[in-house]
């Protein structure tokens, strides 16, 4: 198998920013175990970059904002192990909207589409395999989450990775596995190319998003 697709970076997945490489040096740093080395990424991205709704953007204004929603998480952690030499896709699958009903802001929620159509999870590969290992949720979100019956242990059963073995934290509402990619630059295109024709103005997206982040982090709190 030829890794040079999931190694390389890209427009938005420039893992050879200097932030990008930096960071990776600095959380693998006197790591020897490729799979250590993911682990602590893994770590990093889940629980220091806190679940927040965001414009998808480039993996080092992920890293500078310290907050990303799902994409954001998946496409820093990528750039990360890219930036250490660990080949790194993307698994898009879509999902039910309730998978984050309760976590955003109702106003945000009932504007959301009843299926999310491109929810991108970190694939790596570690031991002659590729393993997912996704990110979504913080830990600090995910118990409020819990305590506040917004998410049941059967929903989401965990979000501790090993490095062995599959972690996908959404599963429970997933439609359709649509397969790998090691680029979302072209996703992102499109995106942006359908935003353009919905019916809210800039001004109004940034306020549904503003409120919901408010929401999202009063469950911390």
């Amino acid at each position: 198998m030829k890794f040079e697709d999931y190694l390389k970076p890209t427009e938005y997945c420039d893992s050879d920013h200097r932030k990008i490489i930096a960071k990776a040096k600095e959380l693998t740093q006197n790591i020897e175990s490729p799979k250590e080395k993911a682990l602590s990424i893994f770590h990093y991205v889940r629980d220091e970059m806190k679940f927040g709704m965001y414009d998808f953007v480039r993996a080092s204004e992920t890293l500078n904002k310290g907050v990303g929603d799902c994409g954001n998480k998946a496409n820093l952690q990528i750039a990360l192990l890219r930036a250490v030499n660990i080949p790194a896709r993307y698994r898009i699958i879509s999902l039910r909207k309730e998978c984050i009903k309760g976590v955003v802001s109702d106003m945000f929620y009932n504007e959301a589409p009843d299926v999310i159509p491109n929810h991108p999870g970190c694939e790596c590969y570690l031991s002659e395999k590729w393993i997912s290992s996704d990110t979504s949720f913080d830990r600090d979100l995910l118990e409020a989450a819990y305590k506040k019956g917004i998410f049941s242990k059967e929903e989401i059963p965990t979000i501790d990775w090993d490095g062995e073995s599959d972690l996908n934290t959404l599963h429970y509402w997933m439609v359709e596995d649509k397969g790998t990619l090691h680029s979302l630059d072209d996703l992102v295109r499109e995106a942006e190319k359908e935003f353009e024709e919905l019916p809210i103005d800039k001004d109004q997206l940034e306020m549904v998003i503003r409120q919901s982040n408010e929401h999202t982090n009063s469950l911390r709190e």
